[in-house]
């Protein structure tokens, strides 16, 4: 009967014990698919020029075939023409706050456009701060600097992912690189400029409420003075894209524009290979010369194919009329034709295809020299 009741005591603490181990503290979200850290990813060799000022500018809820090639567009059709187009860019998820988390975190966290909690997986601004970056979030209508509260008026929390970091949140100082958009003008003005810019237009402005011809026209009349700078022309990068399609679900999130604007960018150039958010999020750190991308950055492909290699950087810019003239590139083309209307390429379930024609024809033999006689 004794040993009996010993063990039955035994058996209790170890259940006992066992219930105590697996008690854990209350925390943050951590996304299951973002708990790693920021891995190194393989340069190829050549990369990217360097850029001094990087810029991101999310549109909301429109098809690829919606901007390209419309008339509705005017402004962005003509920086796509200029500078670069991504022909098979698709986003991540359905609906928007996914794809603004994997633009700053490398995963989409969650698909709940109410969310409300703060997330603690790396992220950009981590990165950007190991590296010595500096940054900024340009929202419309935010209330005041430094505002981490829910959206109000046309002010949309979920477009302003980074004031649901606990890296913002819980550190007053990165707060306040939270500022209303007004202040882009004032830093372009007083050569303040951060290295890495966030621009959130208001959901009237950027498309979600009001019809894409006033999203064109608020990129004109704010972004147009950045783009035509002294400091943007010098070294700068500028980012367009949509979040999410309107009715295609291919990819997650469907095809959508990305436009890619830059002095180092190859003029007209048009990419044929698939991207997502996450390389987006890798470009925009790596073309800072930070070479630590969070979570799901660190395996997206590379976008250097939209820009000119270092060696080639000494040339002189073609004006806008030898940019629209028909160059061939590994993997893109230009246009020059005015009624410019391109076609997304075919979707394929295997995206190396195009890399391996970038590398047949790069390394492509010169033609040769006839014999002297």
């Amino acid at each position: 009967m004794t040993g009996r009741l010993c063990a039955l005591l035994v058996a209790a603490l170890v259940a006992t014990a066992c219930e105590q181990r697996t008690v854990r503290p209350r925390r943050t979200v951590t996304p299951g698919r973002a708990v790693a850290r920021s891995a190194p990813a393989r340069r190829v060799p050549g990369g990217l020029p360097s850029f001094g000022h990087v810029f991101i500018i999310v549109e909301e809820n429109a098809d690829y075939a919606d901007v390209i090639g419309d008339t509705t567009m005017p402004y962005l059709n003509d920086l796509a023409r200029q500078y670069g187009l991504a022909t098979r860019f698709y986003g991540n998820a359905h609906p928007s706050i996914g794809n603004y988390f994997m633009l700053a975190v490398g995963d989409t966290v969650t698909n709940d456009d109410g969310f409300s909690d703060m997330v603690e997986a790396d992220n950009v601004l981590r990165a950007l701060g190991a590296a010595g970056k500096t940054w900024k979030s340009y929202a419309e209508d935010l209330p005041q600097v430094g505002y981490v509260g829910p959206g109000r008026r046309r002010y949309a929390r979920k477009h302003n992912v980074f004031a649901l970091l606990t890296d913002v949140v819980h550190d007053s100082a990165q707060a306040r690189n939270l500022v209303p958009f007004p202040q882009l003008a004032t830093d372009l003005a007083g050569n303040t400029l951060p290295d890495y810019g966030f621009i959130v237009p208001n959901l009237c402005n950027d498309a979600h409420d009001c019809p894409l011809r006033i999203a064109d026209e608020w990129l004109k009349r704010n972004i147009d003075p950045l783009v035509r700078s002294p400091a943007f022309q010098r070294d700068g990068l500028l980012i367009i894209v949509f979040d999410e399609s309107r009715a295609d679900n291919l990819h997650g999130g469907g095809l959508i524009p990305c436009v890619i604007v830059s002095p180092k960018a190859k003029p007209g150039y048009q990419s044929k290979t698939l991207y997502q958010h996450q390389s987006l999020l890798r470009l925009s750190l790596e073309a800072l010369g930070v070479q630590a991308f969070p979570n799901g950055a660190a395996r997206a492909p590379d976008m250097d194919e939209f820009f000119a290699l270092p060696r080639d950087l000494h040339r002189k810019r073609r004006t806008p009329a030898v940019a629209r003239a028909q160059v061939r590139s590994a993997g893109g083309t230009s246009r020059s034709n005015q009624n410019w209307v391109p076609q997304p390429g075919r979707v394929s379930r295997y995206s190396s295809e195009p890399m391996a024609r970038t590398r047949r024809r790069v390394s492509a033999s010169p033609r040769p020299v006839p014999e002297k006689r």
